[in-house]
């Protein structure tokens, strides 16, 4: 189970008091085992909570990266004759298994996210899509499209989650129809910033003012800095389809794709990539030059198969208690069966009650009831 918020703040205590507590602290991780050039990108200063803040930080990246911070503190002599230290073996204890059961699940196809909270239905496509484009380095572009209220936006739901896995942070701006390529920028900029940098200046769509940056230059600085920075960064730009037909983002988007394509053939997997969620086939075309470096997938709204498919692989992977407890073996195919009967009847019962949120948002959470109360049976 991973630790919550409030468990990292002690780590980050301890982390000061014991790890850091010393006037040379590059050198004092490297005598607790963190790789050097780790140690090197580490902004460290004379101020050991600062220092501690910026350990944490970079340590929380993932999960093994997590369990090296935590197993040097729990080995640290200091903390070892205080009470503390059950703790932080406690804390140790749960990062390995956190890390045991990730390497043992496929991150594509799993179907709860968010330890188990959230329930992403169907979008097999999307989920093979999204490994394909994980896993080729010549792919610098996801397009998802569909119709309204399918479940477009939901994909940076899976997006997160696959992230966590594979080392990579979405950054997500959701448009609208006030949106302009200034203020999109600006959003990006801030996020794949260093936490301490300085903001970015104002921009000059017309370039008028040569200090100010034009979009041309802006596009640019933000996508050197994705580059640049220690984290790897995908730019997810949602609900693309409710931009006015003459905002200045479509001219945006276009330019984006074409400075991460051209990134990317120098850098590698280094340079960030670019998602668009409700780009539909009608909307603007991309650059010509990007057209082999993007991958495709549609949405669609889950129906009565998708469902059953759903409970199906769940209650196999994890059978609730009254069905594990009908045999010493895996649970009989019947039992399964009539479970998964119920849960979908009772879900489109639910969904289609509702009013309010979309369809596939009102399906998700009635799913996740259903869940629940089978977990509690």
């Amino acid at each position: 189970m991973p630790l919550a918020e409030p468990e990292w703040h002690l780590v980050t205590q301890w982390v000061r008091e014991y790890l850091l507590d010393t006037v040379d602290p590059h050198t004092g991780l490297a005598q607790a085992g963190f790789p050097p050039d780790f140690v090197a990108r580490l902004p460290l200063t004379a101020v050991s909570a600062e220092n501690a803040h910026e350990l944490v930080r970079a340590s929380r990246r993932d999960i093994p990266s997590q369990l090296r911070l935590v197993e040097a503190v729990a080995a640290n002599d200091r903390l070892a004759v205080r009470p503390e230290i059950h703790k932080a073996r406690e804390f140790l204890e749960r990062l390995r298994e956190d890390q045991r059961v990730h390497a043992s699940q496929d991150s594509f196809r799993t179907l709860l996210l968010k330890n188990g909270t959230e329930a992403f239905i169907d979008r097999q496509d999307l989920r093979e899509t999204l490994r394909h484009f994980v896993q080729d380095p010549e792919k610098s572009v996801l397009v998802v499209d569909g119709d309204p209220d399918s479940g477009r936006s939901y994909t940076y739901t899976l997006i997160r989650h696959v992230g966590q896995h594979s080392g990579f942070r979405p950054a997500r701006v959701t448009l609208s129809p006030t949106s302009t390529a200034a203020r999109v920028l600006r959003r990006l900029a801030e996020f794949v910033a260093e936490p301490h940098a300085a903001a970015p200046p104002p921009l000059d769509p017309a370039g008028r003012d040569e200090p100010v940056p034009s979009v041309e230059d802006a596009v640019h600085s933000v996508v050197r800095r994705a580059t640049a920075a220690e984290d790897t960064f995908w730019l997810v730009l949602d609900e693309c389809d409710k931009l006015d037909a003459t905002s200045d983002v479509w001219d945006l988007i276009g330019r984006l794709a074409l400075a991460i394509y051209e990134h990317a053939a120098v850098r590698g997997p280094q340079a960030p990539r670019l998602v668009l969620l409700g780009y539909g086939p009608t909307t603007r075309q991309l650059p010509y030059d990007v057209r082999g470096s993007v991958c495709r997938d549609t949405a669609r709204v889950a129906n009565r198969a998708d469902l059953r498919a759903f409970f199906h692989q769940y209650f196999h992977e994890a059978p609730p208690a009254p069905v594990a407890a009908l045999a010493s073996g895996p649970p009989r195919d019947a039992e399964i069966a009539a479970l998964v009967d119920v849960a979908v009847e009772e879900v489109l019962r639910a969904a289609g009650a509702g009013d309010g949120d979309s369809y596939m948002r009102r399906l998700c959470t009635a799913v996740e009831a259903a869940i629940h109360v089978y977990r509690t049976l």
